[in-house]
Order: C-alpha cells, then sequence, then structure tokens
C-alpha cells in the first residue's frame, strides 16, 4: 500500500536512482528529515530497476560507479551487471534510512510554481494505475495525458517549497518514426520495457538500433533466436571490454584494508579523465582509440563485408565510444543479419527495408534509446507564470551549472543539461551537484530565504562558456550526428572538460548570481524549508 504523502513538505525529490538516493543520504546526514522521495516503479533504482534486459552492465568499472562515501568492496566484476548495481542501491536505501521517506509507485504528473506563496504544487498519480491506463489507450512514457478522460486515474496533490529532479536524462525511451509500426501484428517492446514472459527461443526477432543497450542485448537474443535481423543505422565504435570477475582474495582485501579500494577507485578516476585530452583538447589523440577499435573488429569479424558495414564513417568519440567483447562475435552468427537499408515500413508481421526486401518476424525489440533532448517530458514543470520548462529550452536544454534554471524557483536538477560524461562516472557529476544544492538549501535556512532563482544573465553567460569550450570538441567536429546534440546543432547533452573542474565550480551555492528572496516573515518561513533542518547536521563533502 502506497503511504501518503503530507499536504505540506518541505523538500521533494523525484526519482530514486543515485541522484534521488544521493540527494536523501546528504539531506539525512546535514539535519533535514523532512522531505520525501517520489518514485514512479515498484522499487528503488532508477535506470538500474527499469533497464533488465538480458546483457545490462555498467559500462564504467564498479569501484568508480559507485558513492565515494560508500564504497562497495564485494562487487563480483570489474564492470557490475544490473542486478548487483540495483542491489547496491536498494542497500544504500536501507542502510540510510531512506526507505521511509520513499514514495514508490507514486508518478509525478505535474509540478507547478506558487508565485504567491513561492512553492511548488507536485501533482502524483498511481503509477500502475496509470500505466495500465496509457498500455490501454496505446500510450507510451512521455505522451501527454488527456485531463479530460474520465477514465484516466484520479490525482493527488501536495505543496512544497523545494524540488530536486532526480530525473535521468536517459529515462524517457524514444521508439522510431516509421509507417505502419502500430499495426505489427506481432510481439514488440523496447529494450526498457523487457517482457521476460515472451520466449524469444525459436522466434524470428527484429532488433531496430544498434546503441548503447542493442550492445548488451543482442548476442544474448542471438544465443536463442532462429532469425535476428538486425536494423542498423549508423554503427558504432567499438572497443575491447577491459572486464573480469574479481576474485574472492581481493575481494578480502578491500573488505579488510578499505585504502586498497580507494586506491584502485582513485586510479581508475585519473586513467579515465585522461580521456578528455582526446575528447576536448586535441580530439588528434583519439587516432589511437581508432585504431584500437579497428584492431578489435579485424580480430573478432572475418567477412569483408561484415567489416564494412560495422566500421563507422566518423571521427572516434564523436558519438559515444561503447565497450563489448561478445557483439562481434554475435554478428558473424549464421543467424544474425546485419540489415543497413534501413526500415521503410511495416505491414502485419512484415518489415519492408528502403530496397523494397519484405522479411517475416514474429517480435520487435526496439533498441533506439532514449530522448536525451527532453530529459523531462513536456506538460510536467511549470515555472513563473505558467511556463512549460520545455518552451523555456525552445532552442535547447540549458541550466547554469547543469542545476538551476532562470524563471523556475527553488527548482534543482540532477544530471541536468550540459553534465553528462563521454568519458568517466555520473555518480562523480552527481556528488558534485548534490552538494551544490545542499549549500543552496543550508543557505536558505541560514539567511531565511523562501527562494532562490538564478538570474537569467548568469544562466546565459555560464551556458555561452561551456558550448565555446564545445566548439572544438570531437563531438561537433567529429562528422557525426548524434543524441548528444540537438536539431539545431547543439550539444545540450556534455560536459566540455575534466569533472574535477565542474566539482570546483559546484563546491558552494553562489548566491550573488541568484534572486534570493526573503521570506514575509521568520516565523511564517520557519513552516518551510526553515524548519526542515538542524544546525548541528553537516554534510559531508564527497570525496
Amino acid at each position: 500500500m502506497t503511504k501518503t504523502i503530507p499536504a505540506q513538505t518541505p523538500i521533494a525529490i523525484i526519482g530514486t536512482g543515485f541522484s534521488g538516493l544521493g540527494m536523501g543520504i546528504k539531506l539525512k546526514e546535514a539535519g533535514f528529515t523532512d522531505f520525501v522521495i517520489l518514485e514512479q516503479s515498484d522499487d528503488v533504482g532508477g535506470t538500474w530497476h527499469e533497464n533488465h534486459y538480458p546483457g545490462c552492465a555498467c559500462d564504467v568499472q564498479s569501484a568508480l560507479y559507485s558513492f565515494s562515501f560508500e564504497q562497495n568492496p564485494n562487487w563480483s566484476r570489474m564492470f557490475a551487471q544490473q542486478k548487483e548495481i540495483k542491489a547496491y542501491l536498494k542497500a544504500c536505501a536501507e542502510k540510510y534510512g531512506l526507505m521511509a521517506h520513499i514514495r514508490l509507485n507514486t508518478h509525478v504528473a505535474g509540478a507547478r510554481f506558487n508565485e504567491a506563496g513561492q512553492s511548488w504544487t507536485i501533482e502524483t498519480v498511481d503509477g500502475p494505475s496509470l500505466w495500465q491506463y496509457m498500455k490501454k489507450r496505446g500510450l507510451n512514457p512521455g505522451d501527454q495525458l488527456d485531463r479530460s478522460d474520465t477514465e484516466l486515474p484520479e490525482f493527488q496533490q501536495f505543496e512544497s517549497s523545494i524540488v530536486v529532479s532526480g530525473m535521468g536524462g536517459l529515462s524517457t525511451p524514444a521508439y522510431p518514426n516509421i509507417k505502419g509500426l502500430e499495426t505489427f501484428t506481432g510481439k514488440s517492446f523496447h529494450s526498457q520495457d523487457w517482457d521476460h514472459d515472451y520466449d524469444l527461443k525459436g522466434k524470428r526477432v527484429a532488433v531496430i538500433g544498434t546503441g548503447a543497450s542493442a550492445i548488451q542485448f543482442v548476442p544474448e537474443v542471438a544465443k536463442g533466436a532462429v532469425r535476428l535481423d538486425l536494423y542498423q543505422r549508423t554503427p558504432p565504435w567499438i572497443m575491447p571490454k577491459p572486464d573480469r570477475s574479481i576474485t574472492p582474495v581481493e575481494r578480502a582485501l578491500f573488505r579488510r584494508v578499505p585504502q586498497t579500494l580507494n586506491v584502485l577507485r582513485n586510479s581508475i578516476y585519473w586513467m579515465l579523465e585522461a580521456r578528455v585530452l582526446g575528447f576536448v583538447i586535441n580530439p588528434r589523440i583519439l587516432k589511437l582509440g581508432e585504431l584500437q577499435a579497428r584492431r578489435h573488429i579485424r580480430s573478432q569479424i572475418r567477412d569483408p563485408e561484415l567489416r564494412r558495414k560495422v566500421t563507422p564513417d566518423f571521427d572516434f568519440g564523436c558519438k559515444r565510444v561503447l565497450i563489448s567483447n561478445n557483439y562481434y562475435p554475435a554478428l558473424t552468427q549464421d543467424n544474425v543479419n546485419v540489415l543497413t537499408d534501413g526500415v521503410q515500413e511495416v505491414r502485419g508481421n512484415i518489415i519492408v527495408d528502403s530496397k523494397g526486401v519484405e522479411r517475416e518476424v514474429d517480435c520487435i525489440i526496439y533498441g533506439t534509446g532514449f530522448k536525451a533532448q527532453d530529459p523531462i517530458p513536456r506538460g510536467v514543470v511549470y515555472g513563473r507564470k505558467g511556463l512549460d520548462l520545455l518552451d523555456a529550452w525552445k532552442d535547447g536544454a540549458e541550466a547554469y551549472k547543469g542545476t538551476t534554471v532562470s524563471g523556475f524557483p527553488n527548482f534543482f536538477m540532477l544530471m541536468g543539461p550540459n553534465t553528462g560524461l563521454g568519458h568517466s562516472s555520473m555518480v562523480y557529476m552527481i556528488e558534485s551537484q548534490v552538494q551544490y544544492v545542499l549549500d543552496a538549501i543550508r543557505k536558505m535556512k541560514r539567511k531565511g530565504w523562501q527562494s532562490v532563482e538564478v538570474k537569467a544573465e548568469a544562466q546565459s553567460r555560464y551556458n555561452a562558456s561551456v558550448h565555446a569550450r564545445l566548439g572544438d570538441s570531437v563531438w561537433q567536429t567529429g562528422g557525426c550526428k548524434s543524441w548528444y546534440v540537438n536539431e539545431n546543432g547543439r550539444n545540450t547533452t556534455l560536459w566540455p572538460g575534466f569533472t574535477w573542474q565542474f566539482r570546483q565550480q559546484t563546491r558552494s551555492f553562489d548566491a550573488a548570481v541568484y534572486r534570493c528572496m526573503p521570506g514575509h516573515d521568520r516565523a511564517k518561513a520557519s513552516t518551510g524549508i526553515m524548519a526542515a533542518g538542524s544546525e548541528q547536521g553537516k554534510a559531508t563533502v564527497p570525496a
């Protein structure tokens, strides 16, 4: 049974991935105990709960892809798989007492800023009821809801002084725009919504897309499918995956001498940071990576025609570089066809390519990724004067330090625009932002501010500097079209530098570039965020 949410809740956090849980943990450490964490799914974990397709694993080493304050000596592999990462996050939620704050099966349908009270009205709906309704209506996540529909589940509301969004940029599935797709008579699902009850053994399977998820699940699907048609639009660069089991002796050493795990973590961190030299500073350095990727193709694929199909025609690093040891071997199997002519339309259970070739299939799996350019769907977040966040982002998503947006007071984003990485662990960036948001909340309490809003000119200056640094990066000059860049050619996704530079920027809340509105009086202010924490609690700065 879903727990109720108090009508007045000082702080509302959305999501229980690394962002939401990290924010909750640090709030509690700082003495702020009156907050709620909203989760639309039936368990914690964020993307590591939502994505459970066969072969799902992290592409950053486990030792670094974890909280700095809660390092795990028990990882079984250098690159942890989905179940292990989800278990780690669940253990963190339980250890730090967050389960009492979490409301599962609670979908955030909207958040609207009230200028009179300088607070947010948050609208929620029961998740399972909503998914059942959407399935009945043929709607996908992120689609607009018809509020006049009498069958739409009932919505609930509560007020919050502060909203912290932990909704990741890769959370809304993207589906291809293909003629007749809705008429398909077989089974179909997105990689994020994997149907484990559907047995792929002996089936004719079509996979559309060759992104990071497909690279992991295609080898698993190929094991059982009688035929696998892989529709590839653009091949990715793929490097060997330096994965291995972590031995019992190593795990015992990490447990008994934690400093050894910290040494491993730091060595991985600085090794990955070196990649920035190629991505941003001098893309010519990436030629070394391209040579290794080409050797990887040659060593695993003998057929010249298949080699040609899977070799990219753009610079190494322009798109996300993937890692795999079993993807190329899977493509060489007799039951796998790599098709590069695209999909023209679907007729019943037949897929027709651009050359008119027809292929009957039993199942379509979408490996088409996520709506990275629209991380928050339209109609969800409304700021001053009812401005939809997507209208504020009409030229592309942007925020000050990837965290705050002018016109949206007391609204903080974790993993916001231009905080993504092409080289290292997002957990490091998340911890940096958590520290920034926490310092803002502590200063609001200490100064008696009812709201804080970044000034438009500060946001513009900051983003101008970010995009100036992105201009010569491989993501802009590498000759590819990627989800990093929007339709206007603007990279709204990636951070153009070393992660330690971002941490320096977010170490403390710079109130001088914000409009900080005091409460109407200190007594009234104490009923909101001011009463949510105690001066005794001090946050630890992530290492």
